[in-house]
């Protein structure tokens, strides 16, 4: 049940919810800053774009393992445990790239950092839920998205130039910063743990199958997986794709900053009038931001500033997208299984990066970038005109 009893009440003034933010924001900071710079890292030691492709997707294939477990850890271990060893696995490892580059010992700390993303996304998640009442959970999801994007923003756009410009072992030292989180990580978890011990009512009991409760998940974890797949990629090869630093700073902060924004202020129209409507067309504009980013790889393209404005439009679904999945993912399971829906749409998000790192970097290898992200175009095309379908037969679903 959530905590949240004051309809009126501001929501970072809901008990929790400010370690909540504090604590992804450090977590995510690390994950921020690394996201571009360690498949860069990678092929200064040698690797070729599908080895660089591999260090996020091993990541995320880590991740992805990780949270099927992360609501087992709640229920034998307790919130204040499993949020503790989850900042510190994503924190720790980053100083191992200070020891080498090969890629090897780079998959390595990539899978370590995976399983403590595991845990920091999916308890941060369930937590917003637990904290605040269904009916202003859009907007507390779009607060929480804000915690999320804001080290995107900040950090994703400008860590590769760091790392060039400066040195890369800056960037490193950086990436421990989820292991900073600790206080607010314990602070969350005695909140959370004494939320877990009160009673449940009855009605928040009775639930359906698991199986039907995963089958109502499909659909927003596959439009989740959809959006993630070329945002993944975008974020994994944008100081990659020709242009130099300087204009994959500009894009990647066009990208986080229509993210973050996008993620925050869906927030109030989905609790007004519900996710479904949203999704097709945030499906369509993500697909013709892609063709313009792919279109402005060619000799014949946009250039440069296509690329950035391609990039920001992708942006604007890509963070939308994130909270409207989540809030019909929560709205598809009773108040128990908050923990696997968030599981759930963690793994479409997490799938989805890490697919967009995998696949388009092997594309690229084969072909070039501009197929790999046409690629993902007509992914974005084909999910929408299954959400269009799905939401016209099923009006609870995305």
């Amino acid at each position: 049940m959530s905590t949240s009893t004051e309809p009126n009440q501001p929501i970072l003034r809901v008990p929790g919810v400010r370690a909540l933010v504090w604590m992804s924001l450090f977590g995510f900071a690390g994950y921020a800053l690394l996201l571009p710079t360690a498949p860069l890292w990678a092929t200064r030691g040698g690797a070729d774009e599908g080895g660089a492709g591999l260090v996020n997707a091993v990541l995320m294939l880590a991740t992805v393992a990780f949270q099927t477990t992360v609501p087992w850890a709640l229920r034998r271990l307790g919130w204040r445990a499993t949020l503790v060893a989850g900042v510190l696995l994503l924190g720790l490892p980053s100083l191992a790239f200070l020891l080498t580059d090969q890629l090897g010992w780079i998959l390595v700390a990539s899978a370590v950092r995976g399983a403590g993303f595991a845990v920091v996304t999916v308890c941060g998640a369930t937590a917003i839920a637990e904290l605040v009442d269904a009916s202003r959970r859009g907007r507390a999801i779009g607060v929480y998205g804000l915690a999320v994007a804001a080290p995107q923003v900040f950090l994703t756009p400008s860590a590769a130039w760091v790392a060039e410009a400066v040195d890369f072992r800056v960037v490193f030292v950086l990436g421990t910063l989820p292991a900073l989180a600790v206080p607010f990580a314990l602070a969350l978890g005695r909140r959370l743990d004494d939320v877990a011990g009160a009673p449940v009512p009855d009605s928040a009991v009775a639930h359906p199958g698991r199986g039907r409760m995963l089958l109502a998940l499909a659909l927003p974890s596959l439009v989740l997986l959809a959006v993630t797949t070329p945002g993944g990629a975008l974020l994994t090869f944008a100081p990659q794709l020709g242009y130099g630093a300087l204009v994959a700073m500009a894009g990647l902060f066009g990208l986080t900053v229509a993210a973050a924004l996008s993620r925050w202020l869906v927030g109030g129209m989905a609790d007004r009038y519900g996710p479904r409507r949203f999704v097709p067309p945030l499906l369509a504009l993500c697909a013709a931001g892609l063709v313009l980013c792919g279109w402005s790889l060619t000799g014949s393209g946009p250039g440069a500033a296509g690329l950035i404005a391609g990039m920001t439009v992708v942006g604007v679904s890509y963070g939308s997208l994130q909270n409207l999945t989540l809030v019909t993912a929560f709205a598809a399971v009773p108040d128990r299984e908050r923990s696997v829906a968030s599981a759930v749409w963690n793994i479409g998000f997490d799938t989805g990066t890490g697919l967009g790192s995998l696949v388009v970097g092997f594309i690229a290898a084969g072909t070039s970038f501009t197929v790999g992200l046409l690629t993902t175009a007509a992914l974005c095309v084909v999910v929408a005109l299954i959400a269009l379908v799905g939401g016209s037969r099923r009006t609870a679903t995305v």
